[in-house]
């Protein structure tokens, strides 16, 4: 990592001209495909170590005074995907039923007990900040090998796989479909090792021979791609040259602190000699003597830093990364008599707002394709005969904020006659599945009302007890 910024300007997307990868021409395109990966992957792995404090400041030089050389790190960056990764999916991602059959829900939920049994939440997490580190994040999902001798677990194995060893290759037509998806990884003899994935085939080669080669059943290639956006940037890439200007100014006013503490001593019309120094640096006092009857004097050679321009250019450059990388500001603490929405709306957690859905649609889409593997899975090893239509994605943050509000407006359409309840419970927002919260609720009513039948009324049975 040099000490400039660097400028990078999101991954570049891996093209192939071929109508399908076979066995005679995947090596080919494999190695076509690499010179193209290996600049995403040097770009990747800068950003990653970036995120991680690894800034170019850490190797600064000085040429003036090297000896006072603070290398301050104010790590924003990681700041940045922090926060954009618990904001988008802080809480688990769910499956709902977007259909009018209430059988589904059943088979939504046994396919959600699936998720959690594979751990998803979290490696949605951690897919969620491969994007917002670079741009980009990947997640294979193959059928489980010992399917079907635990009946509780899933069909399926989900994994994240790390950007910087996975590509896929797509075609260069106007419809870019994929045509192969790779993941690789070195032994500790330094030999790297592809496993290959097409809509058909699988290839596993080494050293650049392929030493295996067989069909699948997937019907697709079960290596897919979550790009950020269409760029494939990351979230601070697009301000490295004010993240490190942030270092370069915080560093900077450390050493104008010490230069100044450490000045240098200027001895004006006299004369002094290394004994006598130490004897200063030793009593804190000196006597000299005037040359040829001039004045003369010892000062200190300082010019200090003035510490609130400087404050007021970082707080300047730390704005404009906010604003550019849409996150909230700190200006939330004066007294105001805002609630509830309205401090959402101000004070930059709009536009957080704004970025977070522009991220859940860039989710959605890759997760459709990805569901269309595990839903054949499941078809083909377990109970579950879904199809994608019927699936609907469900991001639960902040669900439960202005809870008062969204509980009167559902008591408000639920008391209009013109009104089918479904639509209040849609339209409420108050429940994470408006479907499945509508069929149990409706299910209670109407076992309540039974109930109620079913109880004499004690006031009816003493007026017959009279006549």
């Amino acid at each position: 990592m040099g000490e400039n910024t660097r400028f990078m300007f999101g991954r570049k997307v891996i093209y192939s001209d071929v109508a399908e990868v076979n066995a005679s021409n995947v090596l080919d395109v494999l190695l076509k495909a690499e010179t193209d990966h290996s600049k995403n992957r040097s770009e990747i792995d800068y950003l990653y170590k970036y995120y991680r404090g690894n800034q170019p400041i850490i190797n600064r030089i000085k040429t003036i005074r090297p000896e006072i050389n603070n290398k301050i790190v104010v790590n924003h960056a990681n700041e940045i995907v922090s926060f954009k990764t618990g904001y988008l999916c802080g809480e688990p991602i769910q499956y709902v039923n977007r259909s009018s059959d209430e059988t589904i829900t059943d088979k939504i939920n046994l396919l959600n007990e699936f998720m959690f049994s594979e751990d998803k939440s979290s490696q949605d997490e951690e897919l969620v900040e491969w994007d917002m580190i670079c741009g980009t994040a990947y997640r294979m999902v193959l059928p489980d090998s010992d399917a079907g001798a635990e009946p509780d677990e899933a069909p399926f194995e989900i994994y994240t796989l790390d950007p910087r060893d996975t590509f896929i290759v797509y075609s260069s037509d106007y419809k870019h479909q994929p045509l192969m998806g790779v993941s690789y990884w070195k032994d500790t003899n330094g030999m790297t090792h592809y496993n290959v994935y097409t809509d058909k085939l699988y290839f596993k080669i080494v050293n650049g021979q392929i030493v295996e080669s067989m069909p699948h059943a997937y019907g697709m290639i079960p290596i897919f791609e979550y790009p950020a956006n269409n760029a494939r940037l990351g979230s601070f890439e697009i301000v490295l040259p004010l993240l490190d200007a942030i270092n370069k100014i915080e560093s900077n006013r450390l050493d104008g602190v010490e230069q100044t503490i450490q000045a240098f001593l200027k001895f004006i019309n006299c004369e002094i000699d290394r004994e006598q120094f130490e004897e200063l640096k030793d009593l804190g006092a000196i006597k000299v003597k005037s040359i040829d009857g001039q004045n003369a004097d010892v000062d200190v050679v300082k010019t200090e830093l003035n510490q609130d321009q400087t404050q007021t250019l970082k707080k300047d450059i730390y704005d404009t990364v906010i604003v550019i990388c849409g996150m909230p500001n700190r200006n939330g603490g004066s007294s105001t008599s805002d609630t509830g929405a309205a401090v959402i709306m101000r004070d930059g957690w709009s536009d957080a707002e704004a970025r977070a859905k522009d991220s859940e649609h860039m989710f959605k889409r890759a997760e459709k394709k990805m569901l269309r593997l595990v839903l054949k899975i499941c078809r083909d090893l377990s109970d579950i005969d879904l199809k994608l239509s019927d699936i609907d994605l469900k991001f639960t943050r902040r669900n439960y904020e202005a809870i008062q509000s969204k509980s009167q407006v559902l008591i408000s359409m639920l008391q209009q006659d013109k009104i089918h309840p479904r639509l209040a419970f849609e339209s409420s927002g108050l429940f994470i599945d408006p479907e499945a919260a509508y069929t149990m609720s409706m299910d209670y009513y109407e076992q309540e009302k039974l109930t109620a039948k079913s109880i004499p009324n004690p006031d009816e049975k003493k007026d017959d007890s009279i006549e």
